[in-house]
């Protein structure tokens, strides 16, 4: 893999869609479906909870809260767009390339654990959901949450747009869900409007610090620090111009699918808590803040219907969560340090990592302590909310590397105040909950003070380095990539001569392209090693050699390669390995000392790979030589 390719941010659907020789609306549609991927996260169980606690508490005057929250999002959502766009790299990239490797490294576990978090929301929130519709114990709907791994390889398996159309049809079925229910309910439009009046939070007096605790929550679960990495990765599957024009209409053309996205996510989020002042706080139901709770109380004011939407929503939000969660995850990995496994795997561990303190809570608080560790999960989501917002407006108000592209003073204002706002009400959320959690749990106390408040400290410290870092010692990163990156001069291109080559050989009709490839690269100068793996059952719990039926008759059949390439004036010699193929081939090109080596893919995909397992995958990350992988015809 070259060292371009490694840049790239989602390198498998890298430019995958193409916007160009595309006007008019034709060009608009090309550019929809990043921001619909990143709405989703506007939308998720957390936001329901700070929602319906909203809701039934204050009625519809929270309402103005959610709008300025969708403002905020919406600005550094742009600036996320406009990063990835201009310099082609995404957010946890060109973090990398500022920051030195042990601040990456910390920031990394920061925001894999803001990853685990969000998801664990959506496990609750999925896990819930199932219970609500087909009346599973939550135990189990917990458990069930990780087969989606399996739609997560499916989907991604199946390119950027068919994802991006599964994650808009995940939107609709919320929104349909919620626009049946407005009618259902009825809403009073005049309150309303009235909600879009800003309220005074800080009147000092029990109402107002509930109101003002709620008010955080929502901007909290709205402003989420994953999804500004996703952005600015997922906009480069676009394929665009280079060029200053080219960049300035995607930058546009994005803007538009933000605002039409992150506005349908205001509509949703603003309908679940319509729907919970309609219901609940006009029927006396005040302290409505589980989303048990609510679903109850809609089945006795309403019928089985609005409940029944109410809780398919509910799924479509968990499960869309999940799907960009996982994007975020890779994004994170691969930028922070240069990290890269199969999404799969990354998947399932995240969701192990967020199942299993959903069972600790489940086993030891019993199901209604599932609402707390919801609140729990945006509070960590809270507190990795800086790491990346300061940086995004750093990076974005660079001159030199984004050239006339970066943000003008106005907008730089705007973002700073932002972030301002969004860091002193996190962080009075913060200290709100740890004072909440030694006052509850006063035989904790001793390890608030030595544990938790110390690393709330650590990390404060790091957010400041993060923020005075840039300014105070300008970092030596990588050069600008607007709109060109800077190629190195080429001068010495002398082919290559491969003294020794080696070819796996699994008696196949691939074998024969294999060895022809092979020696297209070497003619009858090289020496040419034939390798072939036994992986009988012997072979691999001895891994070493056995006398089986299967590994004469491939010795023979070996033998007869060998003696074909001889009698061709070609020089040969077979090798037989025992066990683990990608391991024996590997200790072959050691042993050999191979330069050049060549294999023969078995054109498996998906659920195949996990069956039949990615010899190729492991042997090239095994080995420091080129490696060729010719494919059946």
């Amino acid at each position: 893999m070259s060292s371009e390719h490694k840049q790239q941010s989602l390198s498998n659907v890298h430019s995958s869609i193409s916007t160009e020789n595309k006007t008019g609306w034709r060009r608009l549609v090309a550019f929809i479906g990043p921001a619909y991927l990143i709405s989703v996260g506007y939308m998720d169980p957390g936001n329901w909870a700070t929602d319906i606690a909203g809701g039934s508490a204050f009625g519809y005057k929270l309402i103005w809260v959610l709008f300025v929250s969708n403002l905020i999002a919406l600005l550094l959502q742009s600036l996320s767009a406009r990063l990835g766009i201009v310099r082609g790299l995404d957010l946890a990239q060109v973090s990398k390339n500022t920051y030195p490797r042990r601040i990456n490294f910390c920031l990394y576990i920061l925001a894999q654990i803001a990853v685990i978090a969000c998801d664990l929301a959506e496990v609750i929130g999925m896990a819930i959901g199932l219970q609500l519709l087909f009346h599973l114990p939550l135990i189990w709907g917990v458990s069930l949450t990780l087969t989606d791994t399996v739609l997560m390889l499916f989907l991604m398996n199946r390119g950027m747009r068919k994802l991006e159309l599964f994650i808009i049809s995940m939107i609709l079925i919320m929104g349909l869900s919620y626009l049946i229910e407005m009618f259902i309910v009825q809403p009073d439009i005049v309150g309303i409007a009235k909600g879009f009046i800003p309220t005074n939070l800080f009147k000092g007096d029990a109402v107002s610090h509930e109101m003002l605790y709620i008010a955080i929550g929502i901007i909290g679960a709205t402003v989420m620090p994953h999804n500004l990495y996703l952005h600015s990765s997922l906009v480069q599957t676009r394929k665009i111009t280079r060029s200053e024009e080219g960049i300035k209409s995607a930058v546009k053309f994005n803007l538009y699918d933000t605002a039409i996205a992150l506005n349908l996510a205001f509509f949703v989020n603003a309908a679940i808590l319509i729907l919970a002042a309609a219901a609940f706080f006009k029927n006396g139901y005040f302290q409505v803040a589980e989303i048990q709770d609510a679903y109850k109380i809609l089945t006795k004011i309403f019928g089985a219907l609005a409940p029944t939407l109410f809780a398919i929503a509910l799924i479509a939000s968990g499960q869309s969560s999940t799907v960009t969660g996982t994007l975020a995850g890779q994004i994170i990995m691969e930028g922070h340090i240069n990290l890269r496994i199969e999404p799969w795997l990354r998947r399932l561990l995240t969701r192990l990592m967020a199942i299993v303190p959903a069972v600790f809570t489940i086993i030891y608080f019993g199901e209604n302590g599932l609402g707390s560790l919801i609140i729990l999960s945006q509070v960590v989501l809270s507190l990795q909310l800086g790491f990346a917002v300061i940086p995004l407006i750093h990076f974005t108000s660079d001159k030199k590397r984004m050239g006339k592209f970066a943000i003008g003073v106005w907008v730089k204002i705007l973002a700073w105040s932002c972030a301002v706002l969004i860091l002193a009400l996190n962080a009075k959320l913060v200290v709100d909950q740890i004072a909440d959690w030694i006052k509850q749990y006063p035989h904790t106390a001793i390890w608030m003070y030595t544990l938790v408040i110390p690393i709330t400290i650590g990390i404060a410290l790091l957010l400041l380095y993060v923020f005075l870092k840039p300014m105070l010692y300008k970092h030596k990163d990588m050069p600008a990539q607007v709109p060109h990156g800077l190629a190195t001069m080429i001068t010495d291109l002398t082919p290559i001569a491969y003294k020794k080559i080696g070819i796996t050989i699994d008696f196949s009709k691939n074998d024969k392209d294999c060895i022809r490839h092979a020696i297209m690269q070497g003619g009858k100068h090289a020496c040419y090693t034939l390798i072939h793996v036994v992986e009988t059952a012997a072979a691999r719990y001895y891994g070493t050699d056995v006398l089986d039926h299967e590994t004469q008759s491939d010795a023979d059949n070996l033998e007869k390669y060998v003696q074909s390439l001889k009698e061709q004036g070609y020089h040969a010699e077979g090798k037989i390995g025992f066990g683990r193929p990608a391991k024996s081939i590997a200790q072959f090109v050691k042993d050999d000392n191979i330069d050049f080596l060549v294999m023969g893919s078995h054109g498996h995909k998906a659920i195949k790979d996990l069956i039949f397992g990615t010899t190729v995958n492991k042997v090239r990350h095994s080995v420091n030589i080129p490696v060729l992988v010719v494919k059946p015809q």
